[in-house]
């Protein structure tokens, strides 16, 4: 019920003082119905703004909501640097790119801005079992569930070396020369 009710203060076009139906840079473009007759049912919703700062655009939103905002081709390296600084969370993003040299200086600028990145696909691509995940930033530690990796964060790693045959000088034989 709490994030139910959250989602729809969020996006509810069905009622006044809903955050992107009141927000006048922010438009439901589609979606926005919430219902909580029969479960928490909360339809799928698309808003555009035109502020890159809105409250959409900087918290996290756990629901089936996508906030677009449309920046201007010539703005691409600043539209890099908005996206890097605007949040605190660093959940999951995609970039959809088909030049490939663009698409890998995303990578490099926005490298910190996510716990999982997509490129050409959906954010929700993860499947559990199948790919790691985990959020950075205020998202979380990112640490990457059915990793490998997470081990890591319960364990004390020691490297150690044995030698098995008795040392008969302290010397290395680079040493001697």
């Amino acid at each position: 019920q709490k994030v139910f009710n959250a989602v729809k203060a969020v996006v509810s076009t069905q009622s006044t003082g809903e955050y992107a139906k009141d927000d006048p840079s922010c438009e439901v473009v589609i979606g926005g119905g919430c219902n909580d007759e029969v479960g928490y049912y909360v339809e799928p919703t698309v808003v555009m703004t035109t502020d890159p700062k809105c409250k959409l655009m900087v918290e996290e939103i756990f629901g089936p909501v996508v906030t677009v905002y449309v920046y201007e081709d010539n703005d691409w390296e600043s539209t890099l640097d908005l996206v890097n600084e605007t949040s605190p969370y660093a959940l999951t993003g995609s970039i959809f790119c088909k030049d490939r040299n663009l698409l890998e200086a995303a990578h490099q600028a926005l490298r910190h801005t996510a716990g999982n990145i997509y490129f050409n696909d959906k954010s929700t691509g993860s499947v559990v079992g199948q790919q790691p995940f985990g959020g950075s930033r205020a998202s979380g530690t990112n640490d990457k569930a059915v990793s490998l990796n997470l081990i890591s964060k319960w364990t004390s790693p020691q490297a150690i070396k044995e030698s098995l045959v008795p040392l008969s000088t302290h010397t290395y034989p680079y040493m001697d020369q």
